[in-house]
């Protein structure tokens, strides 16, 4: 399907789930590059994890605003909340709107279902409802890895089938794909859906393995490797995933009409994933690495003393691993920042935000 090209400048952008980790390093580097304009953030700050970690990234954003010919309102407020998402869009017409905003987690979906539903689901079904009742040039959403669940067939393409999940998260992400694509069928919404593999970075969430794994390590405390480390992961650095959601912003399905006369969903799914899988245990030595140089560690930290190999988790898969030729072929984009450089970004970082 053919892309219609967006200009970003001037336009009104929302971002739901700004200030998380991804939505925050998406409006920073909106911020920094556009000329005109106004992007709108939007989160409920809600305490899923350090909601102290959520003001600082949008400490970071309101102190970019400042020098930035960009406007920037923050709105405190949930996507559940159907009355004021409604009143967001009636009042500020945005042209684009990428939807970030979600419950993340995949342990944390099986003790607590009923905030997925509340975010997930009730929360996207607003944002349609107001995409469709307010017309968006592109609506990007973030879907994620784990819709392949099951899967054995290796890398993950966004033709296999997804059927098969294994976590309530990955069914409302799911869930998203399907009512995006029933929503740009019937009212032609161009919408883009964003498969994220294993995202990680600096001021990320705490409650990723190599965030939690770090706090553990530097609290002398012993790291659980799940799988006894045979698990593979397509870490992606978080300016890789923004880099991908910025040239998907600007390029959305074309509409088109079918041989039979009705319109064709202008729809598109891809994966974002750094191509390569890592396995946990070099993934693991790399990041303890990068602690001991940042100076997080002691240089004769005992790594062996602070590992246990425990065996699988509930709603766990042993391997990730994107096919992101999609995304190549039609944005001309493919993740190029490997785990060294993503991993001494993360530890630099941590060692400045939690031991200066």
């Amino acid at each position: 399907m053919g892309k219609v090209k967006i200009e970003l400048n001037g336009k009104t952008i929302l971002v739901t789930g700004s200030p998380g980790f991804i939505g925050a390093n998406l409006v920073l580097r909106l911020l920094k590059e556009m000329t005109s304009g106004t992007v709108i953030s939007m989160d409920n700050m809600n305490d899923y994890y350090d909601p102290a970690l959520k003001e600082y990234r949008l400490g970071l954003i309101e102190e970019a605003a400042k020098g930035s010919p960009v406007s920037h309102i923050f709105i405190r407020g949930s996507i559940a909340d159907k009355e004021l998402l409604d009143r967001v869009f009636a009042e500020h017409k945005p042209a684009i709107v990428v939807n970030l905003a979600a419950q993340a987690g995949v342990r944390y979906s099986i003790d607590h279902p009923d905030v997925y539903m509340e975010s997930n689901l009730i929360g996207f079904y607003n944002i349609l409802e107001a995409c469709r009742h307010h017309p968006v040039e592109h609506l990007v959403y973030a879907s994620s890895s784990s819709v392949y669940g099951g899967n054995k067939k290796v890398p993950f393409s966004t033709d296999d089938k997804v059927d098969n999940p294994v976590s309530l998260y990955a069914a409302t992400k799911k869930s998203n794909e399907l009512l995006a694509h029933c929503y740009s069928k019937l009212y032609i919404i161009p919408s883009t859906g964003l498969r994220f593999f294993t995202v990680y970075g600096p001021a990320g969430r705490p409650d990723m393995f190599y965030f939690s794994a770090t706090d553990k390590l530097s609290a002398g405390k012993t790291i659980q490797i799940f799988n006894y480390g045979n698990c593979k992961r397509d870490f992606t650095y978080v300016d890789d995933i923004v880099e991908g959601v910025v040239r998907v912003m600007q390029g959305a399905p074309e509409k088109l009409t079918g041989e039979d006369g009705l319109p064709l969903p202008p729809y598109a799914v891809y994966n974002i994933g750094g191509g390569t899988p890592e396995n946990l245990l070099d993934y693991i030595s790399t990041l303890q690495e990068e602690l001991v140089s940042a100076g997080v560690l002691p240089g004769d930290y005992d790594f062996d003393g602070h590992r246990e190999l425990v065996g699988m988790q509930p709603g766990d898969v042993p391997v990730t691993y994107a096919d992101s030729t999609g995304l190549e072929k039609d944005y001309g984009f493919r993740p190029s920042i490997g785990i060294r450089e993503g991993l001494r970004n993360f530890a630099r970082w941590y060692k400045e935000y939690y031991k200066s």
